[in-house]
Parts: structure tokens; sequence; C-alpha cells
């Protein structure tokens, strides 16, 4: 409480003493010669006096384009597109005051002939854009993207790892909340695992990353937010796309998805379809010693192969509309449902030795499963304009269902050293789930006179789940009730929240704060059994989140800034992570829940140093307490796996991200981050202290090899990772593609090869385990090759977009 007090008194102090930021909205749209749309004009933003650089954008399809930045003063449009003549803007005059800017269409007037500079340029969207509170990930600029789903796309962001088992983190911390379009998700790592690889990459706009997000946003996550921004235009008429893609390692794949926009009038209609299908294999490898206790005597030995294989397909569907009652209220519905169906079978060969490491018994387990997961949700929003300079009053009321059932069967087969039939056993498994999250919020934001902008909000959020896990042991094909594992759980949370944020802009100087309030309020209940009484617990919690973002301009022209970002976050424990039931993995391995976990609370800080809008060097420190991530523990040669608290972490990271032009046909986007970890706790007896630096590099080559064709070569390398129990491997990957526009360059054709040199291959060892140490290895399905092809269709006239979304943090949370 006492940091939250001087976060407060420091939040206050600088909003006194301080200027804050404002930002002000360019848009326009490029006519090419014949008044066609524009798509893929360069527009470049520069200081009028000396043509200094201020940021770079593409058009997109509709020949749209917007700049956001902070820039006052005298500032000018240049716009560079194949067979066109280059164009000149009159200088723009801004004064720190508009929120917005549109711009009269610019109608470009034919060249005769083209020159290569200019085609060259016209194809440079940046893969990576730094804003003063988060990165933007633009997931079309990697031909490499082609074909591939979203999950995939995140692994390939800056500062962004995924383990094998789906689990996210952001710059080496746990605790990420994955949102979708301002939503979150409210899935556990696996369903959210299997809901991404179902999401073809060609359905994102952005993918925005914030470590420190504003007020505005739930404080869930302390290691930050990743918002994926679905595909989504409007404009009179209609307009789309279409994507399909093949893919081939050992398994094949395949995604495909269409977007539709259509606006009539004052109704504009949008869906976003997508199917995929997508077949894998992970080769997995374990080995395990047990020692005498306190000792380092060797007992046992244990090691296993897992041959893992995974058929996924899954169903995307998005509806929505828009009605625009009036000029100043609009009303909003969007539906939202998918369909995965997810089928693993697992084959397991387990050596057990003694302590010489002579073979004992041989265990074989075989493990077919199949999952069904389903969600539906609705969306209503409402906004009116309560005046002409842009003060607003918005209203999203969110439902959101998900309904999961697992079947499993798992036999065990025990054989001697010489191959001899000792037993059997089988398991069988029902484990049905339902969850109902019920969301509301009121948005206000009313621009100031100043150039400044307050805003407030209030929200409430409501969930509800029930999970029941019905065991049996399975002997001459009668069924038998199996009461150590079979668990029936519910739980649930309310959490009411309401922020204030105010910020504003002078001359050199930008700020930001804002102050969140959320209650928290929890039970769970489990319902016994004939083996197991009932069970419950009860948590409620105040807490204050407070945010600082500055910006500092060094000289007149802005080509250095230099940012301090400032905020206190929480990760609430996953719904599912609470549910105490047992589940075994296989004969050596159980998973349980765990009902006394604790929310984790992190302290971030951030110093930033930007030049010329293309470099940016960022040094991050975060202090986290009561660190919730996956525990080992081991009792009588069983590996128990559940979420727990780790006592402290400490982590720092310098990171770099930038573009370099070394010829006019090629890009290179280099990110860089170089990070300590530092975790101290007491775990399960055992004394934890796993520290350790970490490098992970991301170079990003684009080459322009004509007006048709392009290609790309890309790579990634993570050096060993300390997080919690477990240190990783180091792994590195490289991906190439090439890409040609067909169909009057309203088409596409991809071609793509990921982990060319079959490098990607996780492992690594398990820290602080009773009386015995453990590794693993994995080969996985990651060399791939890929076909995708793109066709996009329009005929309208642009129009502004408008965000929707109610519930913003509790998506990403079922676990």
């Amino acid at each position: 409480m006492r940091r939250t007090i001087h976060f407060i008194v420091l939040a206050i102090g600088l909003l006194v003493t301080l200027p804050v930021i404002a930002q002000t909205t360019i848009s326009g749209t490029v006519k090419a010669p014949g008044k066609l749309n524009a798509e893929g004009a360069i527009v470049t933003l520069v200081q009028s006096k000396d043509s200094s650089l201020v940021k770079v954008v593409l058009t997109d399809s509709l020949g749209q384009f917007e700049i956001i930045t902070s820039k006052t003063g005298l500032l000018m449009l240049t716009v560079v597109y194949q067979g066109a003549a280059k164009y000149f803007s009159q200088p723009i005059n801004l004064l720190g005051t508009q929120q917005s800017v549109k711009l009269e269409p610019i109608q470009l007037l034919p060249k005769a002939g083209n020159t290569l500079d200019e085609v060259i340029v016209a194809s440079k969207l940046p893969f990576v854009e730094k804003k003063i509170d988060r990165t933007v990930i633009n997931p079309e600029a990697l031909i490499s993207n082609a074909g591939t789903n979203a999950l995939e796309v995140l692994e390939k962001s800056p500062g962004v790892q995924v383990d094998i088992n789906g689990n996210i983190s952001l710059r080496g911390k746990q605790g990420v909340m994955v949102f979708i379009d301002d939503k979150p998700t409210y899935l556990t790592a696996a369903d959210l695992a299997n809901y991404l690889r179902s999401l073809p990459s060609s359905t994102l706009a952005t993918i925005e990353i914030m470590t420190n997000p504003p007020a505005k946003y739930d404080a869930a996550g302390n290691a930050g937010i990743i918002n994926l921004k679905l595909k989504r235009t409007k404009t009179k008429g209609i307009n789309g796309s279409i994507n399909t893609s093949y893919g081939q390692g050992v398994y094949a794949r395949s995604n495909n998805s269409f977007n539709l926009n259509y606006r009539v009038n004052k109704i504009n209609f949008f869906t976003n379809l997508s199917y995929n299908i997508n077949q894998s294999f992970q080769d997995l490898f374990i080995e395990r010693q047990y020692f005498k206790p306190n000792t380092t005597v060797l007992n046992t030995t244990f090691n296993q192969n897992s041959f893992i294989q995974r058929v996924s397909k899954g169903f995307n569907g998005k509806v929505g509309f828009d009605y625009y009652i009036n000029k100043k209220a609009t009303f909003g519905l969007v539906l939202n449902g998918f369909v995965n169906q997810n089928n693993t079978t697992t084959t397991n060969k387990a050596e057990v030795g003694d302590g010489s490491a002579q073979l004992q018994s041989l265990v074989q387990a075989f493990s077919p499963s199949k999952r069904q997961f389903n969600n539906q949700s609705v969306n209503l929003n409402y906004s009116y304009k309560l005046n002409e300079r842009g003060r607003e009053i918005s209203t999203n009321a969110d439902y959101v269902g998900y309904h999961g059932v697992t079947d499993q069967y798992l036999l065990n087969s025990i054989f001697d050293a010489n191959n001899n039939f000792i037993s059997k056993t089988n398991l069988i498994s029902d484990l049905p789930s339902d969850i109902d999250i019920w969301a509301i919020k009121v948005d206000y934001l009313n621009p100031l006179k100043n150039g400044g902008r307050f805003e407030a909000g209030v929200k409430s959020s409501y969930v509800n789940t029930n999970n029941i896990a019905n065991f049996f042991d399975e002997a001459n094909g009668i069924k038998i009730p199996n009461y150590d594992f079979s668990n029936h759980f519910s739980y649930k949370e309310n959490i009411n929240a309401a922020y204030i944020n105010y910020n504003f802009n002078r001359k050199k100087f930008s700020f930001q704060t804002g102050l969140r309030f959320e209650n928290t309020n929890i039970t769970g209940n489990q319902l016994g059994n004939l083996q197991r009484p009932d069970s419950s617990f009860t948590r409620q919690y105040n807490n204050l989140f407070p945010t600082i973002f500055m910006l500092y301009r060094v000289d007149s022209v802005g080509k250095h800034q230099l940012g301090l970002s400032i905020g206190r976050r929480i990760n609430r424990p996953d719904y599912q992570a609470m549910n105490p039931f047992t589940y075994p993995l296989d004969r050596f391995t159980l998973y349980s829940g765990n009902p006394y976990l604790q929310p984790t609370f992190s302290q971030n800080i951030e110093l930033s140093h930007t030049y010329k809008n293309r470099f940016t060097t960022a040094f991050e420190f975060t202090y986290v307490k009561d660190v919730i991530t996956e525990t080992i523990q081991q009792e009588n040669g069983i590996f128990y796996s559940r979420p727990g608290n780790l006592g402290q972490q400490f982590s720092y990271s310098l990171s770099f991200n930038g573009a370099f032009n070394p010829t006019k046909w090629w890009v290179l986007q280099l990110y860089s981050e170089l990070t300590y970890n530092d975790f101290r706790s007491t775990i399960y007896g055992q004394q934890l202290n796993n520290k350790g630096s970490f490098w992970f590099i991301s170079p990003t080559n684009q080459f322009v090899l004509n007006k048709k064709w392009s290609a790309e070569l890309s790579g990634t390398y993570t050096s060993r990772v300390v997080t919690g129990q477990f240190i990783t491997i180091p792994v590195w990957t490289m991906r190439m593609g090439l890409s040609v526009k067909i169909l009057k360059d309203m088409g596409s054709l991809k071609f793509t090869l990921n982990d060319i040199f079959y490098s990607n291959q996780p492992g690594g060892d398990i820290l602080a385990v009773a009386n015995s140490t453990a590794n693993w290895k994995s080969f996985l399905d990651t060399r791939v090759g890929t076909i995708a092809f793109g066709y996009r269709f329009n005929k309208g006239k642009s129009l502004n977009a408008r965000n929707t979304g109610g519930s913003d943090a509790e998506k990403g949370r079922v676990k």
C-alpha cells in the first residue's frame, strides 16, 4: 500500500507541474491517375522548415491513410506512387489543439515513365512501429506470415516468447493478457493457443503490444497486454478480401478466410469468416534422476519418449452492423463465435532403471483424447457525440459464453526388464466445462480547449464457471467411478472498476497520467464426493493502479525524444488455476490446481530514447511480487505440475528497435533485447535462486526486386532463458519468402519456408525439485513450406472506422 501511495503522490505532483500529451490524427485518401484508389502509396509527413522525417505510412486497399502525431507547427505531406508524379502538399499548421485533421482527397497526376526508386519505396510497410504507450506490429509486412496463424505471428513479434505448450510471455515475464479487438479472450493457455492457431494471419490488421497500458485498460496482466486487431474497414459500397493457403511440413495444414464490409445509407454491415485445419506433431524426450533423500546417491532413473500427434479444426465467425441514427448517435451489434475441435493421440514409452541405471521395468501408455470447444459472444454498443469538439460518451455491454468437453482414454501397460507383461490400467475421463461472462462499461471523453484531453469511465464484470471432472477405472468392460480424480468445481468473480485519465501537450513536453481503482470479489466451491468433503474459499481486495507517461523532445524538430512510463499492474489467477482437482497427464506426471493462489502485483518503469522516429532504445525495470507460474513438486517418484506463487522476481531489460536502408531496394528491420531475470523464493521446502540473462535478436530483411516481385529473409535467436523453476536451452530459426502481385495488383501469390534448417528445437532443465533432477527436449513440425493466395475487392468511398468492445480483461483468464 505504501508503494501505491508513493505512485499517487508522484502522479499528482507531475500532473500539477508538467504539461501533458495530445495527439492529432491526419487522415485522407489518395487517388491514382484515372481516379482509382492508390493502394500502397507511400505517404510521408515531414517538418516544413527542414524536411526532417516525422512518420511514413502506406495507404490501404482503398487508398486511405492515417497518421497520428504529437508534432506541432508547420508540416507537409509528400506522396509517392508508381506511375504518378510525386505529390507535395501545402503546409499543414498543427496547433496542438486539433483532435483530427481530415484532408481533401489527393489526386495524383500521371508521370511519363516509372522510376525504380518510387516502386521500391512504395512497398515498405514497417513490421514494427513504436508509439508512446505501445508497439504496433503489422503482420502483412512480412511475406513469411502468409499462410500462418495468429500464434505463429506472435512468436515473431518483438519481445514475445511462446513455449511449446502455448504459454505466452513478454520480455521474459509471464502474466500476459491477450485481447481480440480490445476484448479479452478469457481462455486457458491451452485453449487460447488452439484458438490462435485457428485464427489465420490474413484476418489480422495489427497487433498492439503494451507493456504498461494506460488507465483506460484493465489492470490485469503484470507483463502487459497483447491486443490483436482484426481487419475491418467502413466504406460506402462493398469491399473485402479472400485468402487461402496450403502448407506442408511432415503433416499438411491450411488456413482460409473471407472478409466483407458493406455500407449502404445509415447501415454498415461487416463479417469475417475463417476455417483452418492444422496437423502437427511433438516428439518429446524427458529424463529424470531420483536420489536417495538428502544425498547425491542415485536411486532411480526415468527416461520417457512421448510422440504426440494433433489434428485441429477451427471455424471462426464474426458478424455485425452499425446503425448511424444521426450525426451524433451510433448503435452497433457484433456477434462472434468459434468452434474448435482438437484430436490428440499420445504414445508414451518409459524406461525405469535402478541406481546403476540398469533397466527394471517398461511402461507403455496410449492416450487418445478429443477436445470440443465452442464460444459465442454478443456486444451491444452505443456512442453519442455531445458537441462538435469531440466530447463523447459511449457504452458497451457484452455477454461471452464458452462450452468445452474433453473425452480422454488413458491406457497404461507395465512390463518387466525382459518385456514380460505385468499389469495394465485403463482410465476414462469426461470433462465438461462452462463459462459465462457479463460485462458493461461506460466511457466519457472530453477534449479540452487548452489542447488537453480528459477521460473517465466505469466498468463491472461478472464471471460464472462450472467445471466437472468425471473419471472412471475400466476393467473387463465395466466402468467404476474413480473418486480420487473426479471433481466438481464452481467459481464466481465480480470486478468493479473506475478510472480517470488526463493528457496534455505543450511545446517540447507531452504528459499523460491516470488512476484506476478495482474492487475484486471471488468465491470458489468444490463439491464433495464419497471420498472428499465439500470445501470453499473467498477472496476480496481493493487496489489502486496509477500510470504515468512523459515525452520530452530534446530539440526543436524532434529528432531526439526521451520517454518515461511508470505503472502498477495485477495478475489474477486464471479461473481454472484455482480448481483443486488432480488430473493425470501420464502415469508419472499429474497436474493439479491451487486454491491458495494469490494475485501477482508488479511495478514497471521504462525509460526510452527515440531518434528520428526510426530508432528506439528502451530500458525497463520490473519488480514482481508473488509471481504466478508453473511449479514442479516431486513426491514418491511422481512429478506434480501446478500453478504456484514464487516470492519475488526482479527483471531488467534493454531493447533496441530500428529500421535501416542499406540500399533503396533493401530494408532491414532489427529488434534486439537483453534481459536479466532474478527469481527468489522458497518452494515446497526447496530454496530457489534462479537468475541469469538472455539475449533475443530478430533481423528481418525485405527486398523489392521489381514492380511485382519482392522477397524476405528473416530469423530469430533466443539464448538460454531463466524463468521460475525452468532454464530453457538456446533456439534459433530462419525463414524466407517470395511474393508476386497478380490480377492487376489486386491479388498476390506468396511462397514461404519456415525454419529452413530445422533448428527450432526447444528444451531445458527443471530446478529446485526435491531429491531429483529433470530435463527435456522437443522436436516439432516447424519446417513448413507454404503457398498462399490473396485477393482484394473494393468499390466505394472511405469513411471513418469506430472501435467497439466492452469486456476488456476477463477473456484472457479462462484457464
